[in-house]
């Protein structure tokens, strides 16, 4: 298996009383194995250019490639399919369902596959176990801590085996012993068939990824990167 995931000439503009451009003929290729952390000022576009390759968001112009398949942006099912089979998305907020606890906020993103509820619970509590929340299973989320809810949020991204995992400023509103926490657990799920691709402010973390990429003036650069 070789993943990658290719931006060919990527703009992306919105449009209000005029006209914004966030980015401008991108072109990079993110291969399996690496871990890419994305750095650049408030409003450079970090999480705009997560969104795109989430498939959340649409590109202005050029196109993405995931595993040399060109996504169209015009098929909805197949953009919709391709997320809930390849894509895991880490949110600085969490984004948990309030009223559903911790076991139930990661298997429910699992029956989006094949509806196995049997499967799907088990498989949630073995990555609950992992990162050390199965005595908080039936915790509803204001129950728990910063970091035990990204703990939740890592393993909903991780219930179907993702081949690429996104994570936006993951540990954002974290302190510093829960951000090296979660960041721990961020590494370990690096393998050869699979992108990590995080952005961040904290440059400690950043320089900790295989390459580090600078979005400034709606160009990506490469600052460094580890054979």
């Amino acid at each position: 298996m070789n993943n990658s995931i290719e931006l060919k000439n990527i703009s992306k503009n919105y449009s209000s009383s005029k006209k914004i451009e966030v980015f401008r003929n991108i072109n990079f290729i993110f291969k399996a194995g690496k871990i890419y952390s994305l750095i650049g000022p408030s409003g450079s576009g970090k999480s705009t250019l997560l969104n795109l390759i989430s498939l959340i968001d649409k590109p202005s112009g050029g196109f993405i490639k995931l595993d040399n398949i060109k996504i169209n942006d015009n098929d909805n099912d197949q953009r919709d399919m391709i997320r809930s089979k390849k894509i895991g998305i880490i949110y600085q907020d969490k984004n948990l369902l309030s009223d559903f606890t911790t076991l139930e906020n990661v298997y429910m993103a699992r029956l989006s596959l094949d509806n196995n509820k049997k499967k799907a619970v088990l498989d949630a509590k073995n990555l609950l176990k992992k990162v050390g929340l199965d005595k908080r299973l039936n915790h509803f989320p204001n129950e728990l801590s910063g970091g035990e809810s990204q703990r939740v949020a890592i393993s909903r991204a991780l219930i179907n085996s993702p081949d690429i995992i996104l994570a936006d400023e993951p540990t954002g509103n974290l302190d510093i012993k829960n951000a090296r926490e979660i960041f721990k657990i961020l590494f370990s799920l690096r393998n050869k068939n699979r992108i990590i691709i995080f952005a961040t402010h904290n440059r400690y973390f950043a320089d900790m990824s295989d390459c580090k990429l600078s979005l400034i003036d709606g160009k990506v650069s490469i600052i460094n990167a580890r054979n």
